[in-house]
């Protein structure tokens, strides 16, 4: 394995810029608030920042309904801003990656807004438009994830357009080989512009049926979600035509094929699908395809040791030479700090990053990760996010995990703004700011920055193939290994402390040397048997 490549095993730090810093004072965070705090990325060991949509934009749904992506919307900035982002960043070794929502546009995109107006103009092709059934209805049974059909009436063409999410979102047509040429001509404006890289968001979704067949219905005892929540009527179909067709894999060729005149430049697909891990294994399969992927399937509120061994096994038997990306936090699910259990332990949160760490693959961390930042509680005046006021209250949408980034505690809206800050900033963040935590030598953030140092170490680690130890729950044991070196990895998933046989972990108890300088809480070897406290961890070589 080529460890060359940046991207193999890099920690990559998510950034939602509405919430990062707001250099202007006008209560949403920008791109010179970004460029403000590159010493503090930085200082955070990681590789490589991926930046949410700063694109023009209604801001329908905060970004990621684009309506020009050769521009940046006003309220984060200019051009001339990003490129001195990306030249900055670059001098302090961090790598760019952006988001690209290549499966719909904006309603305000001109390329919709011209090819509403009739089914014969340039553009009458480059959007999903389909008649009437005869009594009127939609042309089939294709529902939005955000609630409601899938399909919206436009009254100059007298034709429906399909957007799986938002009205406010048509989906382009992938099957009309001018969009896709377009939309990797809109790619290519930013690898000139010097990315890294892309997090290419909800990837699968670009082809649908052509035939536009219904999807089937899911019985009531398997209305289970990966991605969307169970309440919303989304769950009540399989998405066998909507996503996810056999002709995205050409597609995620010709990306491949574009970043591959870019040397370095990656693709990190998002994917939610019916089957998500063999769906990711399919588009990181060898060469020809996307780089990395990642599911949701580690942020959901499954958490046990067991569930993760799962997850990971399920994948590794799919993924042949494909490679991962793991995440258990982002823009849009609950903090990993409350939805896995909510415990008030330092330990728990760093044992967390520790853990997704510890995986084979690379690592997307969400901002306030670091900090161990918990959900935010959102008063329903306050929400923004369409999502959750469309399911309020039985799912309160994504505005929690999207409040503002603490930086001082004793300073208003802790530091982010001087203005009336987008989303408030949590009262209970204020406590975990990046000047408190500065100051405590075993903070979460001091212990993160501390654990990607060490990590870039660790190339087993980093590169390693994984095998899974056969143990029982709340324990997670398992075996890195890369040239020839073998790395023993275990965690305690419990607040109460554990104790298992080194018999049952390997079968060369006497080779054991443990590997320090984590600063994590780690466990000890006593009379034969690895003691782990809680929440604690054990690294040794083999």
């Amino acid at each position: 394995m080529n460890n060359q490549m940046w991207w193999r095993g890099a920690v990559i730090y998510q950034i939602y810029p509405r919430s990062f810093y707001d250099a202007n004072q006008d209560g949403i965070g920008d791109l010179p608030g970004i460029i403000s705090k590159l010493d503090y990325i930085a200082s955070l060991g990681v590789d490589a920042i991926w930046i949410s949509p700063f694109f023009k934009s209604p801001m329908k749904d905060f970004g990621y309904d684009i309506s020009d992506y050769r521009d940046i919307d006003p309220i984060f900035g200019t051009l001339a801003d990003f490129d001195e982002l990306v030249i900055k960043a670059h001098a302090l070794g961090i790598k760019i990656m952006i988001d690209q929502v290549l499966s719909h546009t904006s309603d305000q995109h001109q390329w919709f807004l011209d090819s509403r107006e009739d089914q014969t103009n340039d553009k009458a092709d480059w959007y999903v438009w389909a008649d009437a059934k005869a009594d009127g209805t939609a042309p089939n049974n294709w529902l939005s994830i955000f609630g409601g059909t899938g399909w919206t009436w436009e009254p100059r063409r007298q034709q429906y357009y399909l957007h799986n999410f938002l009205t406010s979102q048509p989906d382009l047509n992938f099957h009309n080989p001018d969009v896709r040429k377009a939309v990797l001509d809109n790619v290519e404006f930013w690898l000139k512009r010097g990315v890294d890289g892309f997090r290419l968001d909800a990837i699968n979704f670009c082809f649908h049926d052509a035939q536009l067949r219904d999807n089937p219905a899911k019985a009531k005892e398997l209305r289970t979600s990966i991605g969307f929540d169970e309440k919303n009527p989304y769950a009540y179909q399989y998405h066998y035509f909507n996503n996810t067709q056999d002709e995205n894999l050409g597609f995620m060729e010709e990306i491949r094929n574009l970043l591959n005149q870019y040397p370095g430049a990656v693709a990190l697909g998002e994917i939610s699908s019916e089957d998500s891990l063999k769906t990711m294994a399919e588009y990181t399969q060898g060469d020809e395809r996307l780089h990395m992927g990642y599911s949701f399937d580690l942020l959901t509120d499954n958490f046990s040791a067991s569930y993760i061994k799962q997850v990971v096994q399920t994948l590794e038997s799919r993924v042949s030479d494909g490679w991962p990306c793991w995440a258990i936090s982002n823009h849009d699910v609950k903090r990993v700090a409350s939805r896995w259990g909510g415990y008030e332990s330092k330990c728990f949160t760093k044992m967390l990053f520790a853990m997704i760490s510890s995986l084979r693959g690379s690592i997307c961390s969400y901002q306030g990760e670091e900090l161990g930042l918990t959900e935010a509680d959102i008063a329903y005046e306050d929400i923004q996010d369409p999502y959750g006021i469309t399911f309020w209250p039985q799912f309160k949408g994504r505005d929690g995990c999207r409040t503002p980034h603490p930086w001082q505690h004793n300073e208003e809206n802790a530091g982010f703004t001087e203005g009336k800050p987008w989303l408030p900033v949590s009262k209970d963040h204020y406590a975990k700011s990046v000047d408190v935590q500065d100051e405590i030598s075993d903070s979460v953030l001091n212990s993160y920055r501390h654990f990607n140092r060490w990590r870039k170490d660790q190339p087993t680690l980093r590169y390693g193939d994984i095998e899974f130890v056969e143990v029982q729950d709340p324990i997670l044991a398992f075996v890195r290994e890369y040239e020839g070196e073998k790395l023993l990895v275990c965690f305690n998933f419990s607040e109460q402390a554990q104790t298992i046989a080194v018999s049952e972990l390997t079968k060369n108890a006497e080779n054991l040397t443990e590997v320090v300088g984590h600063k994590l809480t780690s466990g000890s070897i006593v009379g034969g048997n690895l003691q782990l406290p809680a929440f604690g961890c054990f690294y040794s070589k083999l």
